[in-house]
Parts: structure tokens; C-alpha cells; sequence
């Protein structure tokens, strides 16, 4: 049984209340004041632990959604990380398609940003153990694909998530399945041929 600290406890009220709020109002309308009278807390409190709704915004992303993903990140377990994506913008759809329609926008794309690439960094680096590849391409391969699946998340929230994550997932995969192998080759036959290559 893990014990919750009193502070933590206190984070999660807030971020319940919030969350609750911005199924049916803007992020932009909705006020500290609010917030702490719905937790019966003072506004020194809600200041004690986040500078503003913001930082409380980004916590609750970190919290619920980041840090749970955070063992997905194999070759063999990355469709499950990019399906728990899904899931959770779907399980929290006014709180995520508020985020996108705000000025906190940059909070989900700094999310969606932050859990992709960590789980296509984890796939690179263990497709590429072994390999000669530069880190510069591992990296450059990671944010490549990191941009491409955060833009396919935003279009299919624009989309009014329609379709079935399941379904985006099979398609997802289908598109990369053995792209990440062929890109390191080639970045590893790269490396072979720079005679500067070797740092």
C-alpha cells in the first residue's frame, strides 16, 4: 500500500477540480480562486505548489500520462506506449481537446512532444545497439518521427477523434515496420564512409 503524501494529495485535488472545470468551461475562463474554493483550500496553498494553472496544467500531463508510459519504451512494447497515447487523450477528451483550443496549447504539444519522443528514443537505441550510428542520427531519427506522430495525433483530435486509436495504431505500424532497421543502416554505412566520423 503506497501512503500519499498531504501535498501530493493536494496537487491531485486540484488537478481533479480543474480537470472537472474544463470539461465545460475555457481553460482561459477558469480562475485560483475557483479551483481552491472547490477544494476548500486557500490561494497561498494553490501558490505553495504551482507558480499558476499552467504549471498545474503541466503537471497533470506529467503526472497521469508521461510518467505512465514511461516502460514502453522497447521495440516490442512502442505500439502499446503510442496506444496508451490514444487512450488517454480519448479517456480525457474535454480536458485534451480544451488544451489544444487554448492558450495552453503549448502544454499538450510539449506532452505529446516529451512521451513520443522518449519511447522512439528507446526503440533507436536498442534497434541500433551494435550499430555504428552517429547519436547526432539517432537523435535527428528519434525527432523525426517524434513530429510525425505528434502532427497525427493533433490532426485526429482536430479530426473530432473519429476514428478508432486501435485502428491508427495498425496503420502506424504498418507504415514504419522495418523503417527504423533500414534508416540506421543507412546512417551506419554513412558513418563507415566519413573518416571524421569516429569522435
Amino acid at each position: 500500500m503506497i501512503l500519499l503524501s498531504s501535498s501530493h494529495l493536494t496537487k491531485k485535488a486540484l488537478a481533479a477540480s480543474l480537470k472537472q472545470r474544463m470539461s465545460s468551461v475555457p481553460l482561459n475562463k477558469i480562475t485560483v480562486k475557483q479551483l481552491v474554493d472547490d477544494c476548500g483550500l486557500n490561494r497561498q496553498t494553490f501558490y505553495y505548489h504551482f507558480q499558476d494553472i499552467y504549471e498545474l496544467l503541466g503537471w497533470i500531463y506529467q503526472t497521469e500520462a508521461v510518467d505512465a508510459i514511461a516502460g514502453e519504451r522497447s521495440y516490442r512494447t512502442w505500439t502499446q506506449g503510442f496506444l496508451k497515447i490514444f487512450k488517454y487523450i480519448e479517456d480525457n477528451r474535454d480536458f485534451c481537446l480544451n488544451t489544444l483550443n487554448s492558450l495552453a496549447r503549448s502544454h499538450l504539444d510539449a506532452y505529446l512532444y516529451s512521451v513520443t519522443n522518449n519511447l522512439v528514443m528507446g526503440v533507436v537505441q536498442e534497434v541500433s545497439a551494435g550499430m555504428q550510428v552517429d547519436a547526432e542520427d539517432q537523435r535527428f531519427l528519434a525527432n523525426f518521427y517524434t513530429l510525425a506522430f505528434t502532427g497525427l495525433v493533433i490532426g485526429w483530435m482536430r479530426d473530432g477523434m473519429r476514428e478508432r486509436p486501435e485502428a491508427m495504431i495498425e496503420k502506424l505500424s504498418e507504415l514504419v515496420e522495418g523503417h527504423f532497421e533500414q534508416a540506421l543502416q543507412r546512417y551506419e554505412h554513412k558513418a563507415k564512409r566519413s573518416p571524421v566520423s569516429q569522435k
